[in-house]
């Protein structure tokens, strides 16, 4: 049982240090492999994006810039929307928020970041017909600035584009979820809270956020939202990719104040990938919960 348990705690720190590194590799090699939900928002952008430049080639440019500008057309889908640019750095057209800058050459134009986004992407395409770029743009539907991943395609002298944002927890709802664990345990009882925190459809597992519980005593996991099979596995000796002993950490902060936040770098199920984690934790008899929200720094 012992043996099992070591293996499981080398397993899980080989696998944050392999996604930190893919994470964190060198330009030009491979990428980090995408979490489920980011292949979904991708599949969704890319699926629009082949309808874009199917109507561009049947239907020419004019006809495709009043299409893609029209905001409640069928190229506009909540946050996602088609924006086309021409290999001469003008904006022809969008249906989001870039839509101000139709008409205009936009080579130059930086996100909130300070990247020359557009820039990069002409100079992409410049060797290949299609591709990604990532910056930091407004989520028109959120109301807030965010990372967002575009695909582009060239269709002649345009760059068809549409893109795509991660969905991330902020603070507030990080609060939000794990007050409602805690009524939940205390109002049901922790055997009938355990299985709903490990139920994917139970209402505590929520993009990359998720309700997680360990033993005080024993530093076991009661449960865990984003591996429900870790159950019962002793998590007190594990450390993140950057060899802090967390778990022990929020053990001993539940146990002295009750509650707390405990900063890490952990894989985040949406994009797969090793980001900063902050993770409030509350006491509840003799077990925390936590619930974390992640930013890339």
């Amino acid at each position: 049982m012992k043996l099992n348990r070591v293996l499981l705690l080398a397993f899980l720190s080989a696998a944050v240090f392999s996604a930190y590194a893919a994470d964190n590799a060198p330009a030009g090699s491979s990428p980090a492999p995408m979490g489920a939900i980011e292949r979904s928002e991708a599949k969704k952008a890319g699926e629009l994006l082949d309808r874009a430049v199917d109507y561009l080639k049947s239907n020419g440019p004019e006809k495709s810039e009043a299409a893609f500008s029209d905001r409640k057309g069928a190229f506009v889908n909540d946050e996602y929307y088609v924006y086309m640019v021409g290999l001469d750095g003008i904006m022809y057209a969008s249906g989001g928020a870039s839509s101000t800058f139709i008409g205009l050459n936009v080579t130059n134009l930086q996100d909130a970041a300070g990247k020359p986004f557009i820039r990069e992407m002409l100079d992409k395409a410049r060797t290949s017909d299609s591709g990604t770029i990532k910056y930091v743009w407004l989520n028109h539907v959120a109301n807030r600035e965010e990372l967002k991943t575009t695909l582009f395609r060239k269709v002649g002298k345009y760059l068809v584009c549409v893109g795509y944002y991660i969905p991330r927890s902020s603070i507030e709802q990080a609060t939000a979820l794990l007050n409602k664990a805690v009524e939940l345990v205390e109002k049901s009882g922790e055997r009938a809270a355990f299985k709903t925190f490990n139920d994917p459809s139970g209402g505590f597992v929520l993009n990359d956020e998720y309700v997680f519980a360990v033993g005080l005593d024993d530093g076991k996991y009661r449960a865990s939202g984003a591996a429900p099979n870790l159950t019962g596995v002793d998590v007190r000796d594990l450390t993140d990719a950057a060899g802090k002993p967390l778990f022990k950490e929020m053990i001993e902060i539940a146990k002295q104040k009750g509650s707390g936040e405990v900063d890490y770098v952990w894989r985040n199920p949406a994009t797969n990938a090793v980001e900063h984690k902050h993770t409030l934790i509350q006491r509840v008899g003799n077990v925390l919960l936590g619930v974390g929200y992640y930013t890339k720094n």
